[in-house]
């Protein structure tokens, strides 16, 4: 079971570092366009879809480390004035509620990327692309938000820590 744990984390980690290269080509690719423009020429078509889908996947695969790395926004305004024992409620009601979403819209897309498969939708700009190289995203990173959100749920670290203002 601990080797099942360490793939897992090691996915979530690598998910999270392609996201970061991403982020990265976001950066040269913007840049790259833009002194394209300046000198007058034409930015190739493949440069500004692959700007696209970075953004999109930039999203999707980082956001279930950012989760259990509590990177998430969260207000604890609210919870820090709470007690204790209320603190915990609260934060486990609350994790419960994220684990909820996070399943019902990776069901959700895993219900559009089947129907992308079955119907074989194309995205149609510069280039034709099986449309779900994007929406396979949705389950994949939903899914894996559920189950780190449940690790608030169930597990003995909580999502709220009960202090207010930025912590770094």
């Amino acid at each position: 079971m601990a080797m099942v744990g360490k793939l897992y984390q090691g996915f979530l980690y690598a998910m999270a570092g392609i996201a970061g290269f991403m982020l990265v080509w976001l950066m040269i690719s913007v840049t790259l366009s833009v002194v394209m423009r300046n000198a007058g020429l034409q930015p190739f078509a493949w440069l500004f879809t692959s700007s696209e889908y970075a953004i999109l996947y930039m999203t999707m695969m980082g956001a279930p480390w950012l989760v259990r790395e509590k990177g998430h926004v969260h207000i604890e305004l609210i919870t820090a004035a709470l007690p204790a024992e209320v603190r915990r409620v609260v934060s486990r009601l609350v994790a419960a509620l994220c684990v909820l979403v996070s399943v019902i819209l990776a069901w959700k897309g895993a219900e559009l990327f089947l129907g992308n498969i079955v119907r074989n939708d194309l995205d149609v700009r510069a280039y034709y692309f099986p449309k779900w190289i994007l929406t396979i995203a949705f389950p994949v990173s939903f899914g894996l938000m559920a189950i780190e959100f449940s690790r608030f749920v169930f597990g003995s670290d909580l999502m709220h820590s009960g202090e207010a203002g930025i912590h770094e």
